[in-house]
């Protein structure tokens, strides 16, 4: 696999930011690249473009990378350095700061900087104190966020030659994460994401939040890696934990640690959407992993359930293209052994980006007519125009039913249809 994936999709987003008088905040899990999007593919943008290499300044604040910048996480110091290096009001420049969050008070600075008309700042984050939701409140509206995923399959796939099924395997497998370029075997690739897990995510969650039960934290995200696709909340998830893994924790300390590992970009919550009724049910959601990789290595690649791993590494596929994604319910009336009931139908996925809306089930065989017409259902029940599509675990050619549902493979869809 090539040693500089160039990650088009998250240099473009940066491109179109460049300069638009905002701060821009790239997000996303430690490791998952942010840095060297920064650091080395758009800097290496910049540097084509004609921006003189002293007026690009990059500080890391990840300790763990470059112990040298510590003395920069103070405030004072870390301003008496960038100012000192900003020595013109008419040329250009670039200030990139990554994992900022070390700095306390990095705010004011950062708005101080975003205020010169010559310079733009660019932070990276790997919490959700970044979120959009603070966003607008500690860089006073002028915060502009980039999302930033591991690799996609497409992008795990840059300059690889092994059939799309050997590379399938090997992503769904071990998952997109870029620190396994640098390992060979399969040891080294599961001993690499379980320290992940260990002395990078759980270490994180612990030290920012002072949790104080660190066993019940990682029995949790054990329980989370093992539901996903599932609909649960905090009192599911609580009772899993005393039945299954003899860990006594309330739902409100489960509440809590969710949130915690959802801050850290580790799962993602999808709600449930009620179609008919328009509206959300806010106690229940499906949870998703990240990385597929990472959610393996957290169960010592037990749970290798395909069908599951798919519906996570599709919704991930989703996300990464910018979709906000729910999880579908469409009520329906119906006669059921002499008497009319509603039934409730699921729906995967609704994608939607403000412009398009997709319906998207995700079915790993449709081996039997009784298998597709279960698959169908919850889609002939939806009653608008927008788009409604199969993705299948297969290789097929495209196609659209005489009921106006596309069927596409999996590999399609994941080398960038829809």
């Amino acid at each position: 696999m090539a040693k500089y994936i160039q990650r088009e999709t998250y240099l473009r987003q940066l491109i179109d930011r460049k300069d638009n008088g905002e701060i821009k905040i790239i997000t996303g899990p430690r490791r998952c690249g942010k840095s060297w999007l920064l650091s080395r593919i758009y800097k290496d943008y910049l540097l084509q473009t004609g921006v003189p290499e002293e007026n690009i300044i990059i500080i890391s604040f990840d300790i763990d990378d470059d112990e040298d910048t510590g003395d920069l996480t103070d405030r004072q110091a870390l301003k008496q350095y960038l100012y000192s290096r900003i020595t013109s009001d008419n040329s250009p420049y670039y200030i990139i700061l990554d994992e900022v969050q070390e700095v306390d008070g990095f705010e004011k600075i950062v708005n101080g900087l975003n205020a010169k008309d010559n310079v733009d700042v660019y932070l990276t984050g790997s919490n959700s104190h970044f979120l959009s939701s603070d966003i607008k409140t500690i860089f006073r509206g002028r915060g502009d966020e980039v999302r930033v995923y591991p690799f996609s399959f497409k992008e795990f796939c840059t300059d690889r030659t092994e059939p799309i099924r050997e590379l399938w395997k090997e992503y769904y497998t071990y998952g997109g994460m870029p620190g396994l370029l640098k390992q060979r075997t399969p040891e080294q690739k599961v001993a690499y994401l379980q320290r992940l897990w260990e002395k990078t995510y759980l270490d994180d969650v612990v030290e920012r939040h002072h949790v104080k039960n660190r066993n019940a934290l990682s029995a949790l995200a054990d329980a989370l890696c093992s539901s996903i696709g599932s609909l649960t909340n905090p009192n599911r998830i609580s009772n899993i934990l005393k039945s299954v893994q003899n860990v006594k924790i309330d739902s409100e300390t489960v509440a809590n640690y969710m949130a915690y590992l959802e801050g850290a970009f580790l799962f993602e919550g999808a709600k449930r959407y009620n179609l008919k009724g328009n509206k959300y049910f806010e106690s229940i959601k499906k949870y998703y992993s990240v990385d597929i990789g990472l959610r393996n290595s957290k169960l010592n690649f037990r749970q290798q359930e395909i069908t599951h791993i798919m519906e996570n590494v599709i919704y991930n596929e989703l996300r990464m293209r910018g979709y906000t994604v729910d999880v579908g319910l469409v009520e329906a009336r119906e006669m059921r052994e002499g008497r009319m009931e509603y039934i409730k139908y699921e729906i995967d996925f609704i994608a939607n980006n403000g412009t398009e809306k997709y319906y998207i089930q995700s079915a790993y065989a449709l081996d039997s007519e009784e298998k597709r017409q279960q698959e169908l259902k919850s889609l002939l029940k939806i009653d608008d125009s927008f788009c409604k599509i199969v993705i299948i675990g297969d290789d097929i050619a495209e196609y659209t039913d005489d009921k106006g549902i596309r069927f596409m493979g999996l590999f399609q869809f994941l080398q960038g249809q829809l």
